[in-house]
């Protein structure tokens, strides 16, 4: 396709040329072979992009983020988005937003351990209430996805029919979908670990969830950290590719930010890579030093992305 472009060009070129002077030819030839580079490379540019690195962080460390590399931070519902927040208080968080360097795409920690969203004791009528909420406030802020993790408020009891609790997640996630898409947010639906919670507690449960819902506003975040920690191939990744949406990442010992410890994430990203994945992928870790630690994060993670999806 690429060569009978380049052959029209040439033919179109060369009549037009013939009725400049040689002043004039030169010009309208340079500016000519920048465009039709610049036309040629544009799909094969557009075929090597690479995922986006963000970090999860608060507001306050903005600035920090910023000079680390970094232009997308998610944030959390607590700070920014919860129903508990007065208008005057979410009014505040919006300016803190818009005035933000860092891009706020995201917030974590959806729902409260007193909300529960799974189990015998759930109130669907106050869980979309909340919900319906927290994603108009979304809009507001210019947040595109909320990460639906919430280990407390997603735990069942123990003996509890898990298939009945698999079953009654499903429909309520269905009406979460809806309120999302009502919104233009994405709810994406994060595996945990077994140290966290006891349900939905690897990729493949959390990706069947997510194909089940089958609302086009409810997607799976890929944890790179909780599948390393319950030792999930990456081939899970690949298993779930119609349902990706998101991903996030951190060091498995510590959950340190990349670099700290030196982790290979090079067999995850391969997946991503596999899958087409072009998203994004932010860092949801602890830190003792932001300063020097989300800078080595950005360089370290930045890296690994730049080898596998160039074919290194």
């Amino acid at each position: 396709m690429y060569h009978s472009t380049a052959i029209y060009f040439k033919t179109m070129i060369l009549l037009i040329l013939k009725s400049f002077n040689p002043i004039m030819k030169n010009r309208c030839l340079s500016f000519i072979i920048c465009a039709v580079i610049s036309l040629a490379s544009g799909p094969l540019l557009a075929q090597q992009k690479y995922p986006d690195i963000g970090i999860v962080s608060d507001l306050a460390q903005d600035s920090i983020a910023y000079a680390a590399g970094f232009r997308l931070i998610g944030e959390s519902v607590p700070r920014i988005l919860s129903p508990t927040l007065s208008d005057n208080e979410f009014n505040a968080s919006l300016q803190k937003v818009k005035a933000a360097k860092c891009k706020v795409l995201s917030c974590n920690l959806f729902f409260p351990g007193s909300l529960k969203i799974a189990g015998p004791d759930v109130n669907e009528e106050k869980v979309l209430a909340y919900t319906t909420t927290v994603l108009w406030r979304a809009k507001q802020a210019g947040v595109k996805y909320i990460v639906l993790g919430s280990s407390g408020a997603r735990s069942i009891p123990a003996g509890y029919d898990m298939e009945k609790a698999k079953a009654d997640f499903i429909v309520l996630c269905k009406k979460l979908g809806q309120i999302a898409k009502k919104n233009d947010v994405i709810i994406l639906l994060e595996n945990l670990e077994t140290t966290e919670t006891n349900f939905i507690t690897s990729l493949k449960a959390a990706a069947e969830i997510v194909k089940k819902v089958n609302e086009p506003n409810f997607r799976l975040n890929v944890d790179i950290f909780h599948m390393l920690r319950e030792g999930e191939s990456p081939d899970e990744i690949i298993a779930a590719a119609k349902q990706v949406a998101f991903c996030e990442i951190a060091e498995k010992e510590k959950r340190s930010l990349p670099g700290v410890a030196g982790d290979d994430f090079r067999p995850y990203l391969r997946a991503l890579k596999k899958i087409n994945y072009k998203g994004f992928i932010f860092i949801e870790a602890s830190t003792n030093n932001a300063a020097t630690e989300m800078p080595q994060a950005f360089k370290y993670l930045g890296q690994q992305v730049a080898e596998v999806y160039s074919g290194k």
